[in-house]
């Protein structure tokens, strides 16, 4: 049987910080991406595009939440 990691909200929160997006501890998926395009604009995250194409192609894993988030406001990258 094979196991696979599904990027949840928490995940994807994870994500998110380690690229340097700071982010409140409660933050769901929307506000976190929201969060994160507002920081991409105001100075590009490095590796935000990358992690947005890497979810985007690996849509199988990702739960509906992130996914949606994604799509809302972060496709553009």
């Amino acid at each position: 049987m094979m196991i696979v990691d599904l990027v949840d909200g928490d995940d994807f929160r994870a994500r998110l910080i380690a690229l340097g997006v700071d982010l409140p501890a409660n933050a769901d998926p929307d506000e976190s991406a929201r969060l994160a395009a507002k920081a991409h604009q105001e100075c590009p995250v490095e590796g935000l595009p990358a992690l947005v194409d890497e979810l985007t192609s690996r849509q199988d894993i990702v739960l509906p939440a992130v996914r949606e988030a994604i799509e809302r406001h972060l496709a553009h990258l």
